[in-house]
């Protein structure tokens, strides 16, 4: 596993870790309906463009187009949407330390796909991983944001839908399709068909009334998120093995966390760092597995 690939994959967790603050702020202002349709309609359309001037094909065979589907429907689609509702009703640090258990599902699904049993230093990995996940979530458990066990319920449940997609996109990418195809293909699919969806959602939103704040976080959403996360995660993926490189997202509460510091001063105390130094050392365990 080369450092391109590795540095790849930080690179996507790095930018996706801001994403529940991002998506916290859009959706005080908007409906998580909104926001999660506005990030794939905008990333969408301006993926479309992109695509056609590298000339990227769509796949060829009608498995794979099944397969890219798959992989858009579920990453730029139902997981936007579930996020966005979950967040809504939860807190954006009760989003990041629940996002660190996607690496299980897409190493779990990958491993179905395949019908393949992980190695014991892949799931010994995976324990002392969510054993820091577990630490830095008591460690930062009193936010004065209110987090609700539903919200908590309904962004783990998203998971399910990022994996999937991840997953089947990092197939492609695994038979030679390439993951700028995957990610500008995927995102454009789905923006089309949700164009319609658009004139609807404002009918019932005040545009002066919502802030620049709000506005802002749906670009990052839509552009950062959507297309410039996606473009490095699946290379990732696809070079580096989904079940390895997938434990990287254990390391996505960490970037939020440390972002959120950088971004809005927030103070980083023991605990965090000492979670956090746990969390890696599980991800170098699980890494390593063959």
């Amino acid at each position: 596993m080369t450092s391109v690939v590795i540095l790849s994959a930080l690179l996507a967790v790095v930018i996706w870790g801001a994403s529940p603050v991002a998506t916290k702020l859009a959706v005080a202002d908007l409906s998580p309906l909104t926001v999660s349709v506005l990030r794939t309609v905008i990333g969408g359309l301006l993926a479309i463009p992109i695509a056609l001037m590298m000339r990227i094909p769509i796949p060829a065979s009608g498995s794979q187009r099944a397969t890219l589907l798959l992989s858009g429907f579920c990453g730029f689609i139902f997981f936007p949407l579930f996020f966005s509702i979950g967040v809504e009703k939860t807190s954006a640090n009760h989003a990041s330390m629940i996002l660190a258990s996607l690496p299980v599902f897409t190493g779990a699904i990958a491993n179905l796909w395949d019908r393949k049993i992980p190695a014991r230093v892949w799931w010994f990995g995976c324990a002392v991983a969510l054993l820091g996940e577990a630490i830095l979530i008591s460690g930062r458990s009193n936010s004065i944001e209110v987090a609700t066990l539903e919200g908590d319920l309904i962004v783990l449940g998203s998971n399910i839908f990022a994996s999937l997609g991840y997953v089947a996109g990092a197939r492609l990418q695994r038979e030679g399709y390439p993951a700028t195809g995957t990610t500008f293909w995927g995102a454009a699919l789905p923006a089309v068909l949700l164009v319609p969806v658009v004139p609807f959602l404002f009918e019932s939103v005040e545009v002066q009334a919502v802030s620049m704040i709000a506005w802002s976080s749906v670009l990052y959403l839509a552009i950062a998120v959507t297309i410039i996360g996606y473009i490095f995660w699946y290379s990732a993926l696809g070079k580096g093995g989904i079940a390895r490189m997938g434990l990287f997202q254990f390391l996505q509460p960490v970037s939020g966390v440390i972002l959120a510091a950088l971004l809005l001063s927030k103070g980083i105390d023991w605990t965090f760092i000492a979670a956090s130094v746990i969390i890696l050392v599980g991800v170098w365990f699980a890494v390593r597995a063959k």
